[in-house]
């Protein structure tokens, strides 16, 4: 039954992809994974955690269907190995999950049913497989029946006159290779295995830090000093940055656009940095037994403050680079920079939270990674291009009309709209009507495995 299963979603998987560009048949294919992993891992799916993930893999499927822009494939892939992993084992730490995710994807088959010998390094089968009884089953057969159909022709000659009408050229070999490959996936990813020593690694690697046995209290008087003078000094100095910048701000609503461009750009990067190295630098001073030395509260209350500082600087950065978009309108970089202050934000928040709990490194390594998928899946689901060009015709004060025309093709249709109500040079028209001709010729030849959501936007027009 399983391998039936398995047939027929190798040939549903060379009817969606062979031949096809991207659309529909992602969010389909990402159907058929799921119907397959649900009825050969039953019990994984009772977790409310699977449940998540499968949701985030079939939402990336569904923003595909809708925008099909290249973050949204990215996402999708990234959380089929999510999820394959997490069968793999549940309670895992969501990198390991890649990990066995991508595993699974490439060697699942060859992992199960071979092993390597460690003394003699030789791949051997997990199971006996009788290759010669194999061989004589399919090849003794099928040599018979070829001479006997070539006897038969000889003999009889309305028997050869329909040998020879018989036409193969139905028979698509690419295809049906094609179909291997989606049999060879859905094979590898069906009973989704562990990568050793990997997975056992982490379920045991705690998120707590311990007391170690090189305890000493007179190096941790020093270091509890050194932590001492060094926060209080970076405090006062991101104290004076923070005042001189925010004055900067609110004296210079105002300023030249050009100006302003010049601040951002030097300024951003170097700021975005120095969160990076404050956390880091927090990270060492915490690393180990001054977590749990009596007299640390006073660098404790110290980095608090100088985490608290620098998610105003967050704020500050954010200020500024709104204000950028204001004059210039949005890009896919100014998105950018609020996305990795979103980061930075999740960063400096756990931080505040290892050393507050006395947690330790992979802590922090395992839930900023989980963030980071979120934000991905998060990122995936939204139309960037449709949102960047509607923001930068009503709001930004000036905007690169070329920037826009050249984005993909999901602000197509918003950029004909826009180029009917508004008075726009005769070039950027014309461009914008080349670019909606050829995106509409695109939609009419798509076959239904290509389908996207703006086939039914055009049929509606």
């Amino acid at each position: 039954m399983k391998k039936l299963i398995l047939f027929i979603s190798a040939l549903l998987f060379s009817t969606l992809f062979y031949d096809k560009s991207i659309g529909l048949n992602l969010f389909l294919f990402s159907i058929l994974t799921l119907i397959v992993l649900v009825i050969n891992n039953k019990d994984d799916f009772k977790s409310k955690r699977t449940i998540i993930y499968s949701g985030f893999y079939l939402a990336t499927g569904l923003a595909v269907f809708f925008h099909d822009s290249a973050l949204a494939i990215i996402a999708n892939m990234v959380s089929f190995f999510t999820l394959i992993g997490l069968l793999s084992q549940n309670k895992a730490s969501i990198y390991v999950n890649w990990l066995n995710g991508l595993y699974t994807t490439i060697a699942g088959f060859f992992h199960r049913n071979f092993t390597v010998d460690e003394t003699t390094q030789k791949v051997e089968s997990k199971k006996e497989i009788d290759y010669t009884h194999l061989t004589k089953i399919i090849i003794i057969p099928a040599a018979i029946v070829i001479i006997f159909i070539g006897l038969y022709q000889n003999g009889n000659p309305i028997f050869n006159n329909l040998i020879e009408k018989i036409d193969f050229s139905f028979i698509n070999i690419q295809w049906l290779l094609f179909a291997g490959l989606g049999y060879y996936l859905f094979a590898n990813i069906h009973k989704p295995i562990e990568v050793e020593p990997a997975t056992s690694q982490d379920l045991k690697t705690s998120n707590l830090l311990f007391k170690t046995k090189d305890f000493s209290i007179p190096q941790l008087k020093h270091e509890n000093q050194l932590g001492i003078i060094l926060i209080a000094l970076l405090n006062i100095l991101i104290v004076i940055f923070l005042v001189t910048d925010i004055t900067f701000i609110l004296t210079n609503l105002d300023i030249r656009a050009s100006v302003f461009s010049t601040q951002v750009h030097s300024g951003i990067n170097a700021l975005i940095a120095s969160i990076v190295i404050a956390i880091i630098i927090l990270l060492y001073v915490f690393r180990g037994d001054l977590n749990f030395y009596k007299e640390n509260r006073t660098v404790k209350n110290l980095a608090f403050v100088w985490i608290l500082l620098n998610a105003v600087l967050v704020l500050s950065i954010a200020v500024k680079n709104s204000q950028y978009i204001y004059y210039f309108g949005l890009t896919y970089k100014r998105i950018g920079v609020l996305v990795y202050l979103v980061l930075t934000l999740t960063g400096l928040i756990t931080t505040l939270i290892k050393i507050d709990k006395t947690k330790n490194i992979w802590y922090l390594f395992r839930l900023n990674t989980k963030a980071a998928f979120v934000v991905l899946v998060v990122a995936a689901m939204i139309n960037w291009d449709y949102h960047i060009t509607n923001y930068n015709f009503k709001y930004a004060k000036s905007m690169d009309i070329n920037y826009l025309i050249d984005l993909s093709d999901n602000n197509t249709f918003l950029l004909k709209e826009e180029a009917e109500t508004r008075t726009l040079d005769k070039n950027s028209r014309d461009r914008i009507q080349k670019k909606y001709e050829n995106y509409c010729m695109e939609l009419y030849n798509n076959d239904w495995q290509e389908l996207k959501y703006d086939n039914f936007k055009l049929n509606l027009k």
